[in-house]
């Protein structure tokens, strides 16, 4: 979404509230908020993983924001290099000042850019909270949007559970699979709902329907082990993977199982989530058997979070350690895929 000069990354939707200022990011658009369960309405309106991006020539920026409902942090990249923090005051609209950093100027310029990001393009990444955008101040100096050879040429979305969304990790741009598009040198549409990764038809619609990527990620079952039958686990995450790949029968499009965690291990074996999670996992796997999509990649969750330590204590969201090994075993799983999807794109 472009307004004002910026394009706003992983929105879909600016929202004006009446008598309220400013504009909110969301994530996903409002008949599809409006459509999931109380939980997910709840975190489907958090901007976490949303970006402002923009170009310019002027060598300080002002930006206006505010965090709605809590206190939260804004991190400041000037392409793939982290400039600076910001922290937003709960209800507060807040200006931050940004300022080219001196020290490009001094290197060769063709370093300071990879596949991903040029050196030239600010980015204003949120964490979890509703993010809103008041105003941008250039001082007379053009504000633009970065054109496609300054972004990354790939993008994927993913859609998941609280770990997909960030938690666990002490900042969202650390998360998994952020983790994965640093490495892979390409970008991510984060729709990951933490404890709301439900499967609804609405959810599924929406990532069908949207164009604006070029393979997808999905992790499912986890927050579902508690809340539905293992039949009912069956309908709804196959109508996800059904809606994406009749969409996209083109696209790549992963799979993964659950994540090891604290139930995978449980001493009770007969305890109702050690047995949803067996039966999810075989389920998964079943499909993926049957479907014998050639674009379909079924991953085991063992082969991404290998390592049970790296957990936090909760036994169930990755430390900001976990997420990094994570992200580096997702990576280098999809690479092959991805690099054969930048060959067909650059050709």
């Amino acid at each position: 979404m472009i307004y004002n000069g910026i394009k706003f990354h992983n929105t879909v939707q600016l929202e004006k509230k009446e008598h309220l200022g400013g504009l909110r990011l969301h994530r996903f658009p409002q008949e599809v908020r409006h459509a999931i369960g109380d939980k997910g309405r709840t975190k489907a309106v958090q901007s976490n993983n949303c970006e402002l991006r923009f170009v310019t020539e002027a060598p300080t920026v002002r930006v206006t924001l505010s965090s709605l409902e809590t206190s939260g942090k804004v991190l400041v990249f000037r392409g793939d290099f982290f400039h600076s923090s910001h922290q937003l005051q709960a209800g507060a609209i807040q200006t931050i000042t940004l300022e080219v950093p001196e020290r490009f100027a001094e290197v060769n310029p063709e370093i300071l850019s990879n596949r991903a990001f040029s050196q030239g393009v600010w980015r204003i990444f949120f964490e979890r909270f509703t993010a809103v955008f008041y105003d941008i101040d250039a001082y007379g100096y053009e504000v633009r949007p970065p054109q496609a050879d300054e972004v990354p040429r790939l993008t994927f979305v993913a859609y998941g559970s609280s770990i997909t969304q960030g938690a666990g990790a002490q900042s969202h741009y650390n998360c998994y699979v952020q983790q994965a598009a640093r490495r892979l040198e390409v970008d991510v549409l984060n729709l990951g709902l933490s404890g709301s990764c439900l499967c609804e038809p609405e959810i599924a619609d929406h990532i069908a329907e949207r164009s604006d990527w070029d393979f997808a990620f999905f992790e499912l079952g986890v927050n579902m082990r508690s809340v539905f039958t293992p039949e009912e686990f069956k309908s709804r995450a196959g109508y996800v993977l059904d809606r994406a790949m009749e969409r996209h029968g083109d696209k790549p499009i992963f799979l993964t199982t659950i994540y090891p965690n604290r139930a995978t291990y449980f001493k009770n074996d007969s305890h109702a989530f050690v047995d949803h999670e067996r039966k999810f996992n075989e389920i998964l796997r079943n499909y993926a058997l049957q479907k014998n999509h050639r674009q379909l990649h079924l991953i085991e969750g063992s082969e991404i979070m290998t390592d049970f330590t790296t957990l936090t204590s909760d036994l169930i969201h990755p430390s900001d350690y976990g997420h990094l090994l994570m992200g580096e075993r997702l990576a280098e799983i999809m690479r092959p895929v991805v690099e054969q999807l930048r060959t067909k794109h650059t050709n």
